[in-house]
């Protein structure tokens, strides 16, 4: 019981440090992000680089997301150029995972004082450092803890037999990642505990993989929120989201075995291996779709209707 309360805490510690690493971002840069998205976006493929750039910066697909809803219903950009966007922001959000592969145990205390100090200034610009210091620090500090925890958590009973369950069928683990993601609406934190466990070798690199393609279709859940009462073109975004990851996972779901057969040449340690596969699974399902990006919006008036 004690070790799954922990679970919590640290998962909650990370939610908390990636809400602050945004919060610190967003404030600092929110502006200019929403202006170049804004003028970025004539193109499929510009509105791709600015989607991953943004996303890279603000760590936070979903945040992206909400961001290019919120332009659309303000009439500052339309439908079909929030395509390239979503493409970009799956790349960009690949970008956090690879960063809390990184071993930086050694500056997580450092981080958290300075964070610490600074969030106690009055100067915005010092507090929003802080919160991007201290952040940082939290998420460090959750991942070392979720590694910590995946031994001793795995030996309770219930935890056992689901984790058993999980390497046992990669549906259920796709299934599994996607309703996890949507009720705590960070693919990252979903994928960062699944890293843990994957490190200590109680989920296998198949599981992983299932996983982390279900945390894409998961995160979705944000933009669907964000665009009740928005507007239909909103509306047509948050849809295009959803079906753009559904269409990806379903489509490299039958070569999960090949994928995890070759993901040991990337890296040499199983939950860098993960990232990296993230990384290549998103570049590759956002370039097969850019060439009919048009195309896939217009499929999306279609299926949802111009005027529902």
């Amino acid at each position: 019981m004690v070790y799954l309360l922990l679970f919590i805490v640290f998962l909650a510690v990370f939610i908390g440090g990636m809400t602050l690493l945004r919060k610190g971002l967003f404030e600092l840069s929110a502006s200019r992000m929403k202006n170049w998205l804004a003028l970025m976006t004539d193109t499929p493929i510009k509105g791709m680089i600015a989607g991953m750039a943004v996303t890279a910066l603000l760590h936070s697909s979903s945040a992206v997301m909400v961001i290019t809803i919120g332009l659309i219903s303000a009439g500052l950009l339309r439908f079909s150029q929030s395509i390239g966007i979503i493409l970009g922001s799956n790349i960009g959000t690949t970008f956090t995972l690879e960063i809390i592969t990184f071993n930086i145990d050694a500056f997580i205390v450092p981080f958290a004082i300075i964070g610490a100090i600074l969030l106690i200034f009055r100067n915005r610009t010092w507090q929003n450092l802080g919160a991007i210091s201290f952040g940082i620090a939290a998420i460090f500090a959750a991942m070392r803890g979720f590694t910590f925890l995946a031994d001793p958590v795995t030996s309770l009973p219930l935890v056992e037999h689901a984790l058993a369950n999980l390497n046992n069928s990669q549906l259920i683990s796709l299934f599994t990642g996607t309703v996890l993601t949507a009720a705590i609406q960070s693919s990252t934190a979903m994928t960062g505990i699944v890293m843990g466990f994957l490190s200590e070798g109680t989920l296998s690199m198949n599981t992983a993989i299932a996983a982390m393609l279900g945390a894409n279709i998961g995160t979705c859940i944000t933009a669907l929120l964000a665009s009740i009462g928005a507007g239909k073109e909103a509306r047509l975004t948050a849809f295009a989201h959803v079906w753009l990851n559904i269409a990806g996972a379903a489509l490299f779901f039958p070569f999960i075995g090949e994928i995890a057969a070759l993901a040991p040449l990337t890296a040499d340690r199983p939950e860098v291996q993960l990232a990296h596969v993230s990384v290549i699974y998103n570049i590759i399902a956002s370039l097969l779709v850019l060439p009919v990006a048009e195309k896939f919006g217009v499929m999306i008036e279609v299926i949802h209707g111009r005027d529902r």
